[in-house]
């Protein structure tokens, strides 16, 4: 690829540093850190100790949430001279809930390679153990810290059937698992892993209650930020579905014709539309009956 004087334009690397133990860095992000112009970070002070533990130096320019808009041009000038430039977050994969999202986007704007130097990550490294289904999978990220728009979310997530993983930080992580009890049950099936990867590795089980008393049983529940993994909905049943649709649609035909109830209930809960109208039928004339 080359810039418009002619010469190679550089790559921009993605590269997943340890989210704890420092022995878990992959030998490509060793040698690309160690190879390229300057490494992009979202904290410098921490990366830089990371490199010293690798015998590693490197021009490091910090890249946060704060100043990353302002460091999109001066990274991009720097890859388009030919430069090279490896991303790196505080810890795990770049992007995943972590800074990076505008620099990345703006490099594949310009036409600039960008290329992932994959390793460590809390999410796949929770989802590995979890010893939940993994065939569909929902990474929702950090919920928000508002407690009202909190529960909103969960109560959105609550009935999909994918495995579902969050993070959370270690001065929410009771609140978050009390309004996980609230809106998703509280025997739903979870795992809440702290400090993974590192001397203290605690990995909770059990359903949600379980887990929530454990975190507040153990003393060093209040170190480190968690990974949550909480099973997806159970699968509704023929009955269980039948019996919704009856409760939707004898609401509806309180206050609307038998079409447009059947219609409504169609978009509610993503019947047969042909099933919801008979039915609709069926419930009115056996209303009608009544009387």
């Amino acid at each position: 690829m080359a810039n418009s004087n002619g010469n190679a334009a550089g790559t921009l690397y993605v590269v997943a540093t340890p989210i704890g133990n420092a022995d878990d860095i992959s030998l490509r992000a060793r040698r690309v850190l160690a190879e390229v112009d300057i490494v992009a970070a979202e904290d410098t002070r921490r990366t830089g100790r990371l490199l010293d533990m690798l015998g590693i130096r490197a021009e490091l320019l910090s890249c946060h949430e704060h100043n990353e808009a302002k460091r999109v041009p001066e990274i991009l000038q720097r890859l388009q001279s030919g430069g090279d430039v490896a991303l790196v977050s505080d810890a795990g994969t770049p992007l995943v809930s972590d800074p990076g999202f505008r620099l990345v986007t703006a490099a594949i704007a310009a036409g600039l390679a960008v290329s992932p130097v994959p390793g460590c990550s809390a999410a796949m490294a929770a989802l590995s153990v979890a010893g939940l289904p993994t065939d569909r999978v929902l990474f929702a990220g950090f919920l928000p810290a508002s407690g009202s728009k909190r529960r909103a979310r969960l109560a959105e997530l609550a009935t999909l059937p994918e495995t579902i993983v969050l993070f959370e930080s270690v001065h929410r992580i009771e609140a978050m698992l009390e309004d996980t009890c609230a809106k998703m049950g509280s025997d739903r099936p979870a795992v809440a892993a702290r400090e993974l990867t590192k001397l203290h590795e605690t990995i909770y089980r059990g359903s949600v209650a379980d887990v929530l008393k454990q975190v507040q049983a153990d003393a060093g529940g209040r170190k480190g930020e968690y990974t949550l993994v909480l099973a997806g909905a159970p699968p509704v049943t023929d009955d269980a579905a039948d019996s919704e649709l009856d409760r939707v649609l004898t609401v509806l035909l309180g206050h609307l014709g038998v079409r447009q109830s059947a219609e409504i209930a169609v978009r509610l809960l993503a019947v047969n539309k042909r099933q919801a109208y008979q039915r609709a039928l069926q419930l009115r004339e056996s209303s009608d009956d009544s009387f």
